[in-house]
């Protein structure tokens, strides 16, 4: 009996399976974390890009808050061609609306997330991108957009003010495919990434 002992004690078959199973676990959490890293960065770019295209459609398009004009003309001088002043409040628009009592303008907010065919579609011919055709985790309320008072152009320029324009992400989370949810990651946020441009004409080419 004892000698039986000391041969079982000395036994080792089965030993590399037991082991394998022991290092499998930490091999394939190692590799599941390089892949949700890969897909943080590519989630990561993407956002970046999409903002950058946004910034550039408002560039060229109808104000988001209805009336913009009127707002930031509202304390101009009498005398037309001279420069015009700095400092006046900002306006704010979110899905949830614009700042500085103006009316938000939802379909040009729809058309620059969403593109001119209303779904997040890149492969949609015919038609032109929208944010989301670039990251499709970007929805309308992803997406915070301030006009400033650049302080370039001059009083009664016939295309309306020089504004300055920044769009950035707001509330816009991660999308982990295997650890969001086994290791609590599913509220971490993508930075706003806030990309900041001056308006060209304010007319609605989009």
């Amino acid at each position: 009996m004892v000698r039986r002992a000391i041969s079982f004690r000395r036994n080792e078959d089965g030993a590399t399976l037991v082991e394998g199973l022991i290092v499998f676990p930490i091999i394939l959490l190692t590799f599941a974390t390089f892949v949700e890293f890969g897909v943080a960065m590519v989630q990561w770019n993407q956002t970046v890009k999409a903002m950058q295209y946004g910034a550039r459609m408002l560039a060229v398009s109808d104000p988001l808050a209805v009336d913009l004009a009127s707002h930031f003309e509202s304390d101009y001088p009498a005398t037309e061609g001279g420069p015009v002043l700095g400092t006046i409040a900002p306006v704010v628009c979110t899905s949830d609306g614009c700042t500085q009592g103006l009316d938000l303008n939802e379909a040009g907010l729809n058309r620059v997330v969403l593109g001119s065919d209303g779904i997040c579609d890149p492969s949609a011919e015919g038609t032109r991108l929208g944010m989301c055709d670039l990251n499709g985790l970007i929805t309308t309320d992803n997406v915070q957009v301030t006009y400033y008072r650049s302080g370039l152009g001059y009083v009664g320029r016939p295309s309306g003010p020089v504004v300055s324009i920044t769009i950035e992400s707001r509330n816009l989370n991660f999308d982990f495919f295997f650890l969001g949810a086994l290791l609590g990651l599913e509220n971490i946020t993508i930075p706003a990434h806030p990309v900041t441009i001056t308006s060209e004409d304010l007319s609605d080419t989009i």
